[in-house]
């Protein structure tokens, strides 16, 4: 009696959960942003929250928590219902570099979450000030050694995907670049164009217009594949040799980890019709950013991808947060 008890009330559980999910959502969803209105992964996620609120029919409503490099963003939705009505947006600081820096986080970005959809990648560029005398990689390699320690780069700050994708490059080669953390690209970039550093890397379209009148130069891209906004720039890899350098950053929409399936793989199909809609398309091709619309298993194999790659660099790096 006792295991026909325990059956019976497992599959009314699961009956419940089911129509729960079939009637999701029945009320607002809360979208919390890691990162301040206006930044790159803001501006993506209120594009896809629109079409999500016309074809969901319940208001996606974007709670931007900036700080601490998302950790106390991730604390909160992992700690909240399980219930689709809390949802993360994430990049790799987050799922990848987070849990490489940090000996202990008050989040755990495998078992505390679950994948729902990748919305985009955005290459981003290694650039130069125009008084640096070097117009390639190649060159800049050559005056880098020849020169420890006189060139300084930007980075939208310690640990940030900037910091470490040009570790990636730094710390192999024993480049001897000097770290500048600012508090975002917000800065570091005015900061390249200002001369106050030689170097730095950003999506192009907050470097296009600076290219263009000349006060800077893209000297390569941090893709596998060059980018089909700026084909004339070569990729790391191609003019170093260094084998999969590939570093953009990868932003996606994650749920607490117990979400009923049946949700999540709602959400993830809307999503990636969302971000394939031709005018989020659009827009994100404005913006840099390849729209990608993934699976919940894709996305989770991405993000252990993810952390493998920038685990390697931080050490190689010598790199730790406390």
């Amino acid at each position: 009696m006792k295991l026909r008890s325990r059956i019976f009330i497992g599959t009314l559980t699961l009956l419940a959960v089911n129509a729960a999910a079939q009637s999701y959502p029945t009320k607002p969803v809360r979208v919390v942003v890691p990162y301040a209105a206006g930044g790159l992964p803001d501006t993506m996620t209120r594009l896809v929250a629109a079409r999500l609120t016309e074809t969901l029919k319940q208001q996606f409503v974007i709670d931007n928590r900036p700080g601490a490099g998302g950790i106390g963003a991730c604390e909160l939705v992992a700690r909240a219902n399980a219930d689709g009505y809390t949802l993360l947006v994430a990049d790799v600081g987050q799922t990848a570099i987070n849990p490489a820096l940090y000996a202990k986080l008050p989040y755990d970005p495998v078992k505390d979450f679950a994948g729902v959809s990748i919305m985009g990648t955005s290459a981003q560029f290694i650039a130069a000030h125009a008084s640096v005398p070097a117009n390639t990689l190649n060159e800049l390699i050559a005056l880098a050694k020849a020169k420890p320690g006189a060139l300084r780069y930007g980075s939208g700050g310690i640990g940030s995907l900037h910091h470490l994708s040009m570790e990636a490059l730094n710390a192999p080669l024993k480049l001897g670049l000097v770290h500048v953390p600012y508090k975002g690209t917000a800065q570091s970039v005015p900061a390249l164009i200002s001369g106050e550093v030689s170097l730095a890397m950003s999506a192009l379209p907050s470097l296009a217009p600076h290219r263009a009148g000349g006060r800077i130069k893209l000297l390569a891209v941090n893709t596998l594949k060059r980018s089909a906004q700026a084909p004339d720039v070569p990729t790391v890899a191609e003019v170093t040799g260094i084998k999969d350098f590939d570093y953009p950053p990868v932003i996606g929409i994650l749920a607490p980890s117990t979400t009923p399936r049946a949700i999540v793989n709602l959400l993830s199909n809307s999503i990636a019709q969302a971000v394939r809609h031709r005018d989020v398309a659009q827009r994100y091709a404005t913006l840099g950013i390849d729209a990608v619309g993934s699976t919940p298993e894709e996305y989770a194999a991405q993000n252990r991808t993810d952390f493998e790659k920038y685990a390697k660099v931080v050490k190689a790096a010598g790199l730790k947060a406390e």
